[in-house]
């Protein structure tokens, strides 16, 4: 039997709602593949009362599962759990009285729990299964002191609008709601500690900015093969189990998949991202409600963040791609049918991937920023972090900066961030970005603000007569911190 890893808050506060004498509607939601359902089962284990789980909007086939399937699924729940055989519900207000009468017909005073699993796919257009639900908790759960409703969901801004954010029937009504993130590194290291995984913590960097601490995608990792064997197996072998994740991912999580993995795949091209205006020049969309629809729908889903360059307004909004399995898919994976099955193995060390491997340590690292606070000393300091694109013109390079902290003591850190397989040496050249670097940084700030360099790495750094440029250095070690 699987043990779950982390989520002992998670944990602990599911079992407080249960033994809470109160009635409860938790909300439990995240990216599809999070590990929602398991969490519940191992937290509630042998108390759930009734469960059920909606069916996929699109079924094997490719069909769409409509109002009448549902509800033949939801009846064949309730017959599953020990309801005396009736009729196929016609409607969701008959569905949930359905399960009203058969919860109040043992009812002895004892917790019931109701675990409604994927949520929002049972809300088919024109289904009226809010409505449903809201008189469902409105008129009878929530005056009983035993009933708990735990309701799960991928889609996540459907679970933030229509539930937790709802203005009508049920505004106010969720009692806690839980929104649940990938692994960080100190989690994945477990995972593969308690699997029986012998991997090293470099490697485990790696998976991790490959699939983003997913607990799903981890599970397919196999004894005794090397990260590049694993990577081959997920990904590029014959009958691949991820080779169409990135197609079922959105098919199932977002109401317009198509519309929507074409932002997605826009905002691949470049890693700083793009501006509202941007994206619509570039894909040929409309300035419309659709367009902020699907924007929010994605970074709700942590797909895509939102955010402000550093030195920019907020006029200056971009929208960047964070997801690192949809990165890598789209950068190794989609339109490349002829790759071999041995393609990671035998391209590691191309300029393709070590690039990759830049660029994904840099997001990785963002991922972390606490841990990264946390070993300059300045957990409590409230910050602004984001990468700064110095421009250039005819007379100046251009230039970038990995990571910028931001603080509210003064203190403005500029981060460097370096991937590398050994430690890292300053060379002279080298030493000379950087004091252009810091310079142009330096004059752009105000008078009260001082910069400070970070060097954040995988080993470290090798002090020579360069090194002194430093006066921070993070480790990967760092970041595997709990």
């Amino acid at each position: 039997m699987a043990r779950i890893i982390g989520r002992d808050k998670e944990i602990d506060e599911i079992k407080r709602l249960y033994f809470s004498d109160k009635p409860q509607l938790l909300a439990v939601y995240g990216r599809r593949r999070i590990g929602k359902t398991f969490l519940v089962d191992e937290a509630l284990k042998g108390l759930i009362t009734f469960r059920h789980a909606g069916l996929s909007p699109i079924d094997e086939k490719g069909n769409t599962n409509r109002l009448k399937d549902q509800l033949k699924h939801f009846y064949q729940s309730l017959l599953l759990h020990g309801m005396r055989k009736s009729h196929c519900p016609s409607s969701w207000l008959e569905a949930f009285y359905m399960l009203e009468s058969w919860l109040q017909g043992f009812n002895t005073g004892k917790r019931q729990v109701i675990f409604l699993d994927e949520l929002p796919w049972m809300d088919t257009p024109r289904s009226g299964f809010v409505t449903a639900f809201e008189g469902f908790w409105n008129s009878w759960a929530c005056h009983r002191q035993n009933v708990m409703v735990i309701v799960c969901g991928s889609a996540t801004s459907w679970v933030q609008d229509k539930l937790i954010g709802n203005h009508g029937g049920l505004y106010g009504r969720v009692t806690y709601e839980i929104k649940l993130s990938p692994f960080n590194l100190y989690e994945t290291e477990q995972f593969f500690k308690e699997n029986g995984i012998n991997i090293s913590r470099y490697d485990i960097v790696q998976s991790n900015m490959l699939i983003g601490g997913i607990p799903y995608y981890l599970q397919y990792f196999t004894i005794g093969k090397s990260l590049a064997q694993n990577i081959d197996t997920m990904f590029f072998s014959n009958n691949a189990v991820l080779r169409d994740e990135y197609d079922r991912l959105f098919a199932s999580v977002f109401s317009n998949p198509e519309g929507v993995k074409k932002i997605v795949g826009f905002l691949a091209k470049r890693r700083c991202g793009y501006t509202r205006q941007e994206i619509i020049n570039g894909i040929g969309i409309d300035d419309n409600g659709a367009l902020t629809e699907m924007l929010g729908a994605l970074i709700a889903s942590d797909f895509v963040l939102k955010y402000v360059p550093f030195g920019e307004s907020k006029r200056a909004e971009h929208y960047k791609l964070v997801d690192p399995f949809c990165v890598f898919y789209l950068k190794f994976v989609k339109g490349h049918d002829r790759i071999t099955t041995d393609f990671w193995l035998s391209n590691d060390s191309s300029q393709r991937v070590v690039s990759w491997r830049g660029f994904a340590f840099e997001e990785l690292c963002l991922r972390h920023i606490g841990n990264i606070k946390r070993a300059l000393g300045i957990s409590g300091v409230f910050t602004n972090q984001s990468g700064w694109l110095l421009q250039g013109s005819e007379d100046v390079e251009g230039s970038q900066i990995d990571l910028i902290i931001e603080r509210k003591d003064g203190i403005v850190n500029m981060c460097e961030i370096k991937f590398y397989n050994d430690n890292f040496t300053v060379s002279k050249s080298y030493n000379r970005t950087l004091v252009d670097r810091y310079n142009r940084l330096n004059n752009l700030i105000s008078r009260r603000q001082t910069v400070n360099t970070v060097l954040i790495t995988t080993f470290g750094l090798t002090y020579n007569e360069y090194s002194g440029i430093f006066q921070n250095v993070i480790t990967m070690d760092d970041l595997f911190e709990r």
